[in-house]
């Protein structure tokens, strides 16, 4: 009894050998469709990177104004320093300076004009500001669309395999369902990834947009007050 209860614990001390898959050998189990499927999310996931990382340093870059700027200006156009004034908007490479320098090319035109001119350029200036987020977005929805498409077809094999062989185990429908859900899990990874990527890039635009107005009202208000 005692030679039994020993076997008994020593069974149960034991533990039970797990085997565990590698996530590119699941990869590489899923077949040449599968492979170029995961190899497609991949190279979505670099250029979703890539432009996140780019767009965020640019907005920014572009976002950093001095407090004292509109200041400066308000002071070299009060003293006639219009040359001066420029020479503060060539020295900041902002969207702001580009749109106060045009003002200042554009002083003796009537306001209207002014306003115009400053206008158009801040809407180019946005629409560099947002280059490439279009394709973040696009990212953003393909992703999970190509990883279902993947896991469609890993399902439609294993089926397969249930119709053309003759002794399918549950061991065999359950792995390919396994493989099939690889790029579903990688799909809607990288969409996750690239959806809240796009709308923080989006966030920090709208804040660069505000500080374009609020600079473009102070500029216009500068222009009006030697008529008072």
């Amino acid at each position: 009894m005692f030679n039994k209860m020993f076997f008994l614990f020593q069974d149960a001390d034991v533990e039970p050998e797990v085997e565990y898959e590698r996530f590119y050998d699941l990869i590489l189990q899923g077949g040449p469709l599968g492979v170029a499927i995961v190899v497609i999310l991949l190279f979505l996931s670099i250029v979703g990177l890539y432009i996140f990382v780019e767009r965020w340093f640019t907005i920014k870059r572009a976002g950093k104004t001095d407090e004292n700027f509109i200041n400066n200006i308000r002071a070299a156009v009060a003293s006639g320093n219009i040359e001066g004034a420029k020479s503060l908007c060539a020295t900041a490479d902002t969207p702001v300076a580009r749109m106060v320098e045009k003002g200042l090319v554009r002083i003796g035109k009537p306001l209207n004009d002014i306003d115009t001119a400053i206008e158009n350029v801040g809407n180019l200036e946005i629409f560099k500001l947002e280059k490439n987020l279009s394709t973040l977005a696009s990212i953003a929805g393909a992703a999970p669309m190509i990883g279902f498409f993947g896991t469609v077809t890993g399902m439609i094999m294993a089926f397969r395999e249930m119709a053309t062989q003759q002794n399918v185990t549950p061991d065999v429908l359950a792995g390919g369902i396994y493989q099939a859900l690889i790029t579903t899990a990688c799909g809607l990874f990288i969409g996750i990834l690239a959806f809240v990527g796009y709308n923080l890039l989006v966030a920090s635009v709208e804040k660069v947009v505000f500080k374009m107005e609020r600079s473009t009202v102070e500029f216009m208000d500068l222009l009006q007050e030697p008529s008072n």
